[in-house]
């Protein structure tokens, strides 16, 4: 019956039921009435997306039965009861956006076959414990998102070689992020590797990965926040792999076993206090989509690699100690200003040249001069060339005649002597003209 208008507390259930779905209402109260059920046969209960509220009841351990335990997006507060870590057949257990505090019940490593666990948007405290990665290692699904846990991570959580959603973000982790990351052996791989969930019935569940189980399969939606908005991905878990270390106190360098997570299509480091230099092994994750790198003290240039990343969407390298010039010529001038603002970078999509093209020389100035300039100054050196060759020519003459008077004499006598014989030539010629006119 979910999906509808209920409204008040959750009435007496049958005994016998082994499916109870009543999420998307809008139950209230508590749900202490759990205790008092008969028979424990639930398979299956999705409480999820209601008013409910009050503290979890303490008596997990009579539903040994009990496969799938969605209680998300409710008012629940107080402690995980310790009960809780009795539920043996438990695959999915998703307390996602309640206010529950205090630390992670110890007894939840002897749920062996968890394969998702979202605890995020909640209170909880304390250290990550060791006990995640040593004893629940079938794991696909770990959200911690949005709590209060302090402390490094642990080396343990690399021994979760299912892992594909790996999210801590929004907490209070100091340290370094570990190398041993790479052991993630589901990341490390473009294809999926999930192990299926048996199940003989199919669900819709909208905690913090809203899933959908059918036929042995199951369908999710990962959640990445990005510049206050929510960035989900909607694809088969098999599909979706996530790294979110953001919003912690993670520093040192990034360590370049994380390029060998080659399967991630969003990895989100941001702010954090992060340093070293982008790594040119980055453009190992051809497979991601979503990457944020904003708000830590990453230094040196872009290296030119990330542009073969071709399949980026969203990227944020905004607000780090980078500089130098964006590789032009790729994609990464695709993305908006904004991306690059707070570094000291240059070249397009910002507005700010770098130096090498302002001392670049312009073209149709000085190295490319159009046909319509070239022949514009051949034309004048023409007419420049023809005025002075005049003017040496005819002073060189003429100055000389006024200087030397003896081969100014000379030159009249000589042009005279001239007139003389084309007079004299002109004058037989017309007599013998006319005498063979008169015969």
């Amino acid at each position: 019956i979910s999906s509808n208008h209920f409204e008040g507390p959750i009435p007496p259930l049958p005994s016998n039921a082994s499916v109870l779905n009543l999420s998307k209402n809008k139950f209230s109260g508590s749900i202490s009435f759990l205790c008092s059920i008969s028979g424990h046969k639930l398979m299956y209960l999705d409480l999820s997306n209601n008013l409910l509220s009050g503290r979890l009841p303490d008596c997990w351990l009579l539903f040994d039965r009990l496969g799938i335990l969605d209680l998300a997006n409710n008012n629940f507060s107080g402690k995980i009861p310790d009960s809780m870590g009795s539920l043996p057949n438990i695959q999915i257990l998703s307390l996602h956006n309640n206010r529950l505090t205090g630390e992670l019940p110890s007894t939840l490593q002897n749920c062996l076959l968890l394969k998702l666990m979202d605890l995020g948007r909640n209170a909880l405290s304390g250290e990550i414990p060791t006990w995640i990665g040593e004893s629940l290692p079938k794991l696909i699904v770990l959200s911690l998102m949005s709590n209060k846990f302090h402390g490094i991570i642990p080396f343990q959580l690399c021994h979760l070689p299912f892992i594909q959603i790996l999210d801590l973000s929004s907490n209070n982790i100091p340290g370094i992020i570990p190398k041993c990351f790479n052991n993630f052996t589901a990341m490390a791989q473009e294809k999926s590797s999930v192990l299926s969930v048996t199940s003989n019935y199919s669900f819709i569940s909208d905690g913090g990965f809203p899933l959908v189980w059918y036929d042995n399969s199951y369908f999710g939606q990962a959640e990445l926040t990005w510049k206050g908005s929510q960035y989900k991905y909607q694809n088969t878990l098999g599909l979706v792999k996530m790294l979110d270390l953001s919003s912690n106190k993670l520093g040192g360098e990034v360590p370049e076993e994380i390029m060998d997570l080659v399967g991630l299509i969003a990895m989100n480091l941001s702010r954090n206090n992060l340093t070293g230099q982008i790594t040119p092994k980055i453009s190992q994750l051809k497979s991601l989509d979503f990457l944020d790198l904003s708000r830590n003290r990453f230094f040196g240039g872009i290296p030119s690699s990330l542009s073969q990343l071709s399949g980026l969407s969203v990227m944020d390298l905004s607000y780090n100690n980078l500089s130098g010039k964006i590789p032009s010529g790729t994609q990464l001038q695709s993305f908006n200003a904004s991306t690059y603002a707070g570094n000291e970078l240059c070249g397009l999509p910002l507005p700010n040249k770098c130096p090498d093209e302002d001392l670049a020389p312009r073209p149709g100035k000085d190295d490319a001069n159009t046909p319509e300039e070239e022949d514009q100054f051949i034309t004048l050196g023409f007419y420049v060339s023809l005025i002075l060759g005049f003017f040496v020519g005819f002073w060189g003459f003429c100055g000389t005649l006024l200087v030397k008077s003896s081969w100014r004499h000379r030159y009249y006598n000589f042009l005279t002597g001239i007139e003389n014989w084309f007079y004299v030539t002109a004058v037989v010629n017309i007599a013998k003209l006319q005498r063979r006119l008169r015969s």
